[in-house]
């Protein structure tokens, strides 16, 4: 049995996936299959990829069907960070173009702490102990 994590775009996995392992150490795309002329999604969305953010892997896909729901801020990504260097930029680069949930400050149970979603809708919790 393996569980995984499971991200569903809507048309903007591609870009996602490869603006994370760019952003990320040890990170990298492990396979990624685009739809092709005449099937199911836009030709060139993920049909489905998998890849690995310092060496924890995911799953996602730019979904064919439409849905009235989209990613929630209740389920994140966690990323305990080494330095406050790395905190900042990951940090300003993620929440480009995205919202801001709690903004990087200390908030007592951490040196500093931010809570914020991306430009793709992903929700990013960042800790530096």
């Amino acid at each position: 049995m393996q569980i995984s994590t499971f991200l569903m775009f809507a048309g903007t996995a591609q870009s996602a996936l490869r603006s994370y392992v760019a952003l990320f150490p040890d990170s990298r795309i492990v396979s990624l299959e685009l739809y092709g002329a005449g099937e199911r999604g836009s030709e060139g969305s993920v049909k489905r990829a998998v890849f690995e953010l310092h060496g924890v892997r995911y799953m996602c896909v730019d979904s064919p069907v439409h849905h009235d729901f989209t990613f929630t801020p209740s389920i994140s990504l966690f990323v305990e960070c080494d330095s406050l260097a790395q905190f900042e930029q990951l940090c300003t680069a993620l929440s480009a173009e995205g919202k801001v949930f709690m903004a990087p400050a200390a908030y007592g149970f951490s040196q500093r702490f931010a809570w914020l979603q991306d430009r793709f809708g992903v929700s990013w919790q960042f800790n530096l102990p």
